[in-house]
């Protein structure tokens, strides 16, 4: 037996070196944070500005006013900010919270699409890359 191992000085016996998923996990926490942002950007625009939008706010699958719009991916972009954190973190719950809340983006972005296609579109993207990133091997970048 080798006097070198892969396990680093003082860890326990049952270490493993983490999986190449970390880099996953860490890339979904950058993105839910990033989602976060482009939601509350979204939300600020969709209060001052709008006229900025492809169609009036009458004619959106669901028919709320962009100020009402514009609060609510405010407020989902700061909890979709927090989890990406929490994620970056390593916390269970945060896990679960990003989980949820990227399918609630997808959701949203969906019933916003008359609105802003192509950002949706692509929002709807990084929710299922999130999604699949924290369902799939989430536990992974607890070993960090």
């Amino acid at each position: 037996m080798s006097q070198y191992t892969d396990r680093p000085t003082g860890s326990s016996p049952d270490y493993r070196d983490p999986s190449a998923w970390v880099g996953w996990i860490t890339f979904a926490g950058m993105i839910l944070i990033m989602v976060g942002i482009f939601h509350i950007i979204q939300g600020f625009v969709a209060l001052f500005k709008d006229n900025y939008y492809a169609v009036p706010d009458a004619q959106l699958v669901v028919h709320v006013s962009y100020t009402g719009w514009g609060w609510a991916h405010i407020i989902g972009g700061i909890i979709v900010l927090l989890a990406g954190f929490g994620v970056l973190s390593g916390r269970m719950w945060a896990r679960a919270v990003g989980t949820l809340v990227a399918l609630l983006s997808a959701i949203v972005n969906v019933a916003f699409i008359d609105a802003y296609p192509i950002w949706s579109i692509m929002m709807i993207a990084l929710d299922v890359v999130i999604i699949m990133a924290l369902t799939v091997h989430g536990s992974d970048i607890k070993q960090v």
